[in-house]
């Protein structure tokens, strides 16, 4: 058992790439909790997909020993956070479970988007702040500069900023001990009623759900009776630990501890994040207040190529849907893609890893259609339906105005940039809500639709500014606009996966540019097709791809010109019944590069 004064529990917010997992792993080893044969590059990042990319998906945590310079031991909690803007939600929830937070920005680069918002989150679940400049060993390094920008665009005493380099090792003692004299202590009675705050679940073939908790207040022991309080199931608790990376068994977790503990649990679903777990008797009456659940901000199908594997997808989909909570997946058929799933996203990022961790887990191939955003359709006898998938626009007859979600979006950007990124966020259908300056840095909030945003907003933005700018939005409300579903229909055949809604006035260069595309990527076949961008009933804009041709004449020497037309009639009469029964066949990729517009 610990001593409540001799516990700190923090975690490591930062943007994208400003260090935070290799700091936590310079944490991990200069404590001695991971020998160092064991060590390796992100120690806390356990999917290969995490490692490939380079990015923290999943926030991991894990308990560090640490003999302090007065001679005191410490058992610090720390939890490694991601950076990216689609994976907010697992900062916020585990924002919730610590007291303080290591800011972590790398002193070449300087505040960016993401920088504020995570660490606005952190203020907002009022923690300590120990700020670290990182990346001290590179030449470009500034550390007053990016100091100086901490307190003015933050507002967070940085005069005594802890210089790191997390890759050499240089600072981490100084970290250590920061992190034991400024971050305060948790608070938790132990002689209270158990209240433990649920952080995060997830499955395990050989244990079941495995559940990470805080405990607040009170004691969990090995073979407890607890109950979730949010729909009163009661379990048998199996077995109590914690990470030090690798998983370690402790008899009980006491006030102010970060835990796991496993209570062959079936399913994930029972275990609901942010939910309070307290003892089946004697518990306590008032639960936690809990977190909001992620709301799916992007939506698109997922369709198996082979429609035999529908089943296997089926299981896939269930089963990442146990680890990741901000996923959510209801069934949907097309009438060009057999049967498949409607999956909800919190961002494109997030779309592209589980799309591609269904690809690498369980080997299926894919067809994702469309990403588009969830629209609120106002019909005329006064009810409201939400709309996630274009090709379930009811009839316009029956309805009174369309709403799209609005974002505001904070875009950092270096100031010779600036008119780009101002003209991009134009064309956008952006309104321009601040613009501040700090340093050589212009920071400008937009109030952006959504649906502009989730097709490649991110990727132009990066374009325009070589790399620079850095962003990041949080959805605000839902308005009115002049709204349209645009279909294309190839060879008269409406494309379920590539119908869209478009703002009128853009419907006729995004259908025309849609179709110009369509005409590279779809091959050539026997006969010709129209390719046709329509709103209801009325073509915007049309190409056809001419037919493959065979020389019918070619054996024709001489003779009557009689003979010729007799066989170019007869291949006419051949094309005309093709185009009727032809089945024209869309490749994979025409999908995906359809839908990245406006290059």
């Amino acid at each position: 058992m610990t001593d409540l004064a001799h516990i700190r529990n923090f975690s490591i917010v930062a943007h994208i790439d400003h260090g935070k997992s290799t700091l936590a792993d310079r944490l991990i080893q200069s404590t001695g909790t991971v020998k160092d044969r064991d060590m390796k590059e992100q120690m806390l990042d356990a999917m290969d997909i995490e490692r490939e990319r380079g990015i923290t998906i999943k926030a991991n945590t894990v308990r560090i020993d640490y003999t302090a310079d007065n001679g005191e031991q410490y058992v610090l909690n720390l939890i490694d956070t991601p950076g990216h803007v689609d994976f907010a939600y697992e900062v916020s929830r585990s924002m919730r479970a610590v007291e303080g937070s290591l800011l972590v920005v790398d002193s070449t680069q300087g505040v960016e988007a993401q920088t504020l918002a995570n660490v606005y989150q952190a203020i907002d679940a009022n923690h300590e702040i120990v700020p670290i400049l990182n990346k001290i060993d590179l030449p470009a390094s500034e550390c007053d500069r990016v100091a100086e920008q901490i307190e003015d665009v933050i507002g967070i005493d940085a005069s005594g900023a802890i210089r790191v380099s997390a890759k050499t090792g240089v600072g981490i003692h100084e970290t250590l001990e920061a992190i034991v004299q400024h971050l305060p202590p948790p608070t938790g009675t132990r002689d209270a009623p158990l209240k433990a705050m649920l952080v995060d679940s997830w499955y395990d073939a050989y244990l079941g759900v495995i559940v990470l908790v805080r405990i607040m207040d009170g004691v969990l022991k090995k073979g407890d009776r607890i109950r979730m309080m949010s729909n009163n199931s009661t379990h048998h608790v199996d077995r109590i630990g914690v990470f030090k990376p690798q998983r370690e068994d402790i008899p009980e977790l006491g006030p102010g501890e970060i835990g796991f503990l496993t209570a062959s649990i079936k399913q994930v679903r029972d275990t609901r994040v942010g939910d309070t777990i307290t003892h089946e008797k004697g518990g306590t009456d008032k639960a936690l207040p809990g977190f909001n659940p992620s709301q799916p901000v992007v939506f698109c199908g997922l369709f198996p190529v082979d429609s035999a594997e529908f089943e296997d997808l089926r299981d896939a989909i269930e089963k990442l849907a146990l680890n990741d909570a901000s996923f959510s997946y209801e069934m949907e058929t097309s009438a060009a893609l057999g049967f498949g799933f409607r999956c909800g996203f919190l961002g494109l990022l997030h779309l592209e890893v589980i799309r591609d961790r269904i690809e690498r887990e369980y080997d299926i191939d894919l067809i994702t259609t469309a990403p588009s955003v969830v629209y609120h359709i106002h019909l005329r006898d006064g009810s409201m339906e939400e709309l996630h998938n274009p090709a379930d626009m009811p009839d316009l007859s029956i309805v009174d105005h369309l709403e799209e979600p609005r974002i505001k979006a904070t875009i950092l950007v270096p100031d010779e940039y600036l008119g780009d990124v101002l003209k991009l966020c134009q064309d956008r259908r952006g309104i321009q809500m601040d613009l501040t300056y700090a340093g050589t840095r212009a920071m400008v909030v937009y109030d952006l639709p959504l649906n502009e945003v989730v097709f490649d907003f991110y990727d132009r933005l990066k374009s325009v500014t070589k790399g620079y700018a850095s962003f990041d939005y949080q959805l605000t409300d839902y308005r009115q606009d002049n709204l349209v579903k645009m279909s294309i229909l190839v060879n008269d055949e409406p494309v379920d996966a590539l119908s869209m809604m478009v703002h009128r006035d853009r419907a006729e260069a995004r259908g025309r540019a849609m179709v110009e595309k369509l005409k590279d990527l779809i091959p050539r076949h026997m006969f010709k097709i129209p390719i046709q961008a329509a709103i209801g009933g009325k073509v915007i804009a049309r190409e056809t791809l001419s037919a493959m041709r065979k020389d019918v004449t070619a054996k024709c020497y001489g003779g009557d010109a009689t003979r010729k037309k007799k066989l170019l009639e007869k291949q006419k009469k051949g094309k005309k019944k093709m185009r009727q029964f032809g089945k024209v066949d869309i490749p994979q990729e025409a999908f995906i590069s359809a839908l990245k517009m406006d290059s």
